[in-house]
């Protein structure tokens, strides 16, 4: 067991090594001079000379990825181009509204998709089963962009139940805050559902046809026994493999759902980091998002042990 914990966090830093590189050389190594394209065409010789001694592009390429790299593990995710402000209290500043919706989101997708998928495979070939194919198939193939708009139509402009956008912090009131992530956390929780409903019913039915299933029911094990102590444990190693796949696209997501519903998240400041080119803080961002990335995805890789014991020999 230890040695397969230490083998996980070795390959864990390894990844999160080559994230670095990449994320260092996306400036460095892009066409042109990357100061004109922070400065834009019309720069000064002098403008485009200090932005250069800022981001220490005058340096060899290998000192400047060494300074870097210690910057970021000091904590120094360097400041704005823009603003001045520091990278990581620009992103701090953002974290409530991104880390609110994605936590709903993941909740929400969890307990739908995996009881859906459940419900499908206890009832598969029957109207259930197919209303719910219906629906994963339908839920995973539209946009998120579309779903968002499709519901703010329905229940904000049309029904006037909800806000249409905007974030209340939750130090305001807990109603507040969770009226005005309704919207977004359906919307974005809507392919996850989906997707985790698909491969749960897959991942049942595959189980339930096993030998073992059989013997248990011609035992008398009732239906609840069979569906969640003997059938949803066994399947359980690739519904957690799904579940920490959801986080990649949940990052996508996010940044489309805080633009639709006009969240001052963690989405909108890469938009707008995007839009002026302001390429500490999308450094920051890429750096912060991967390395959670990387650490759930570590966390669901520990968590197959608890699943299946064979994964720990």
């Amino acid at each position: 067991m230890a040695a397969y914990i230490l083998r996980r966090l070795v390959s864990t830093i390894a990844v999160m090594a080559m994230v670095g590189i990449f994320v260092f050389l996306l400036l460095r190594l892009a066409p042109g001079d990357p100061a004109a394209i922070i400065a834009g065409e019309r720069a000064t010789p002098q403008v485009l000379a200090a932005i250069r001694q800022q981001l220490g592009l005058n340096e060899p390429l290998l000192v400047q990825f060494v300074h870097w790299a210690l910057s970021i593990l000091g904590g120094d995710f360097g400041s704005s181009l823009f603003s001045g402000r520091p990278v990581l209290e620009l992103i701090s500043l953002r974290l409530e509204p991104t880390i609110s919706i994605s936590i709903l989101t993941i909740i929400l997708s969890v307990t739908t998709g995996v009881s859906f998928g459940i419900l499908a495979a206890w009832r598969a070939g029957g109207l259930v089963d197919r209303i719910l194919t219906a629906f994963a198939t339908l839920g995973f193939s539209v946009p998120v962009f579309v779903v968002g708009f499709f519901l703010i139509y329905l229940f904000a402009i049309g029904a006037h139940w909800l806000p249409v956008q905007g974030y209340v912090p939750i130090e305001n009131g807990l109603g507040p805050w969770f009226v005005h992530l309704i919207l977004p956390t359906l919307a974005l929780g809507l392919p996850y559902i989906a997707f985790i409903a698909r491969v749960t019913r897959a991942s049942m039915l595959e189980v339930l046809s096993e030998d073992y299933m059989r013997t248990a029911a011609a035992k008398g094990a009732s239906s609840y026994a069979m569906l969640f102590h003997h059938a949803l444990k066994n399947a359980g190693v690739p519904i957690l493999t799904v579940i920490g796949l959801s986080f990649a696209y949940l990052i996508s997501g996010v940044v489309i759902t805080e633009t639709v519903f006009n969240l001052p998240g963690i989405g909108r400041l890469v938009v707008d980091a995007l839009n002026s080119r302001d390429y500490p803080i999308i450094q920051g961002v890429l750096i912060l998002v991967s390395g959670v990335y990387v650490l759930i995805n570590l966390l669901v890789d520990l968590s197959y042990t608890l699943v299946d014991p064979r994964i720990r020999y």
